[in-house]
């Protein structure tokens, strides 16, 4: 094996130091900036030094590839969604639907500046790696347990179904934000009403069984 594919093979090099740990995050965010504008698989590793403001031997000295680099960057946001999900669950058997939908519907949006890149990785391409995989997994079951929370009676199955629709509410009402989804001045508000009323219809049933 060739000295250049071992390097691409090995795992991201941890820092000792406070001055690499730094480096290191500031790798990470611009992985995180890159990947919103382009998408995982545009997204290059010259683009993500060059957004650093790092040269592209420091960039590789700790992320040999660019699945090692985004795969720090899940791990780090996978931290963040989890503590926000645990508060979420604790409040979820005391909201109504109504206000649950609220609470997901604004969790993106109120992280965005934490989890840049988000939707872009939730939809990269299906040959993923664990950690992606992982990611996906985390971020639907935390969205589903507010459901079930909120309304233990709710099927198995259709928690899953509704968990997705959900989620695919909630990288939208990013998009529409931040401008990155076709939008217009209102579309926030009547995707807020249509995701209330979707499941005060979904879980109202399920809280009185």
């Amino acid at each position: 094996m060739s000295s250049t594919s071992s390097s691409q093979n090995r795992g991201p090099l941890a820092p000792q130091r406070e001055v690499g740990r730094q480096r290191v995050a500031d790798l990470i965010e611009a992985a995180a900036a890159v990947i919103q504008e382009r998408g995982f698989e545009a997204a290059t590793m010259a683009e993500i030094a060059a957004r650093a403001e790092a040269k592209i031997g420091s960039l590789y000295r700790f992320f040999p590839n660019k699945e090692a680099i985004t795969d720090a960057l899940m791990e780090h946001q996978a931290g963040i969604l989890r503590t926000e999900y645990d508060a979420i669950h604790a409040r979820a058997a005391n909201a109504t639907p109504e206000e649950l939908a609220d609470i997901l519907i604004d969790l993106l949006v109120k992280l965005h500046p934490q989890t840049r890149g988000f939707a872009a990785l939730i939809d990269s391409r299906t040959d993923s790696t664990a950690v992606r995989q992982r990611f996906r997994a985390q971020t639907l079951a935390g969205i589903k347990t507010a459901l079930t929370t909120c309304a233990p009676g709710l099927d198995d199955k259709e928690a899953d179904d509704i968990a997705a629709v959900v989620l695919n509410n909630m990288k939208t009402m990013v998009g529409m934000t931040t401008k990155d989804a076709p939008t217009s001045p209102g579309a926030p508000d009547q995707l807020r009403l249509m995701t209330r009323l979707y499941l005060a219809a979904k879980l109202a049933p399920a809280r009185s069984l």
